[in-house]
């Protein structure tokens, strides 16, 4: 019913309810918003069940890529009061287990009062300028991963992970790229000995500012994905986060303890652009 090349928002509202299906919102149909019932973003949910090697009609494995229970190809996306979810259970050691609750490609998209819930690869927060606030992510390995440049403010960030795991798998391949995951105000909590983040790019950056850590956090805090060429170029960081989590003693001695100086550029909007596209 939303015509191609929309310029006018459009506000579809779902009521309280699990709805099973796989949702792709295209890349020609911009300005969508997802509205769930105010204030309970855990009643409705869309939820699907795909992992990486299940096949397609022709009997080709789908990939991280094609299991996400919903897709957003298309900019100016809005989600609010609702649940992306892939109910896929990790098994700890059986490849191809990655299901992917919650794609996001497209630009400038805002995520308000949203849970992602997945295991391995939650959320694959792709390509793009994004924005998570007062979110709920929860998963197990690279629970947040992908390519783009995103804040992610005053968001609980859940481990379900048995043993250990890690929150963020962020790809950056050149230090030109003004990408990476900036962690504000969060709370991480849940279960397992995680990493904070493993270095899936060259120049893979995360940084965690101002977050509470339960104690969760494996001591080391960070990984180089078995690359140790690539603990010169990460930029992995963390300014005045605390719990017993934070203790930065055990660090690995290539991740960086900020300043306020450096930490700066990663502490609010202006990291993503936000002043341009985001009207709160």
């Amino acid at each position: 019913m939303v015509p191609e090349n929309n310029t006018r928002r459009v506000k579809i509202y779902i009521l309280p309810g699990i709805y099973r299906e796989k949702v792709t919102v295209p890349k020609c149909k911009p300005y969508i918003s997802f509205v769930g019932n105010a204030g309970q973003m855990s009643n409705t949910i869309i939820s699907w069940n795909n992992k990486a090697s299940d096949k397609d009609s022709n009997g080709i494995n789908l990939g991280t890529y094609r299991s996400a229970s919903v897709t957003i190809e298309s900019d100016y996306f809005c989600a609010t009061d609702i649940t992306f979810e892939n109910t896929v259970v990790q098994t700890p050691g059986e490849p191809g287990m990655q299901a992917v609750a919650l794609r996001i490609s497209g630009d400038k998209a805002m995520f308000y009062k949203v849970k992602v819930v997945g295991t391995q690869d939650t959320l694959l927060d792709e390509i793009g300028s994004h924005y998570f606030y007062q979110c709920h992510i929860q998963g197990s390995v690279d629970f947040i991963f992908g390519k783009s440049r995103s804040l992610y403010q005053d968001c609980v960030i859940e481990s379900t992970a048995v043993r250990s795991g890690a929150i963020a798998a962020h790809r950056r391949d050149s230090p030109d790229d003004d990408t990476g995951f900036s962690f504000v105000n969060c709370k991480i909590n849940g279960t397992g000995r995680i990493y904070l983040g493993r270095a899936w790019g060259n120049y893979s950056r995360a940084i965690y500012s101002n977050c509470y850590f339960d104690n969760i956090i494996n001591p080391a805090g960070w990984t180089d994905w078995n690359d140790p060429l690539r603990q010169k170029t990460v930029v992995f960081g963390e300014f005045q986060c605390r719990g017993t989590g934070a203790n930065t003693t055990g660090r690995v001695p290539w991740s960086k303890k900020l300043s306020f100086e450096e930490a700066k550029p990663f502490l609010d909007m202006k990291f993503i652009d936000g002043p341009q596209w985001l009207r709160l």
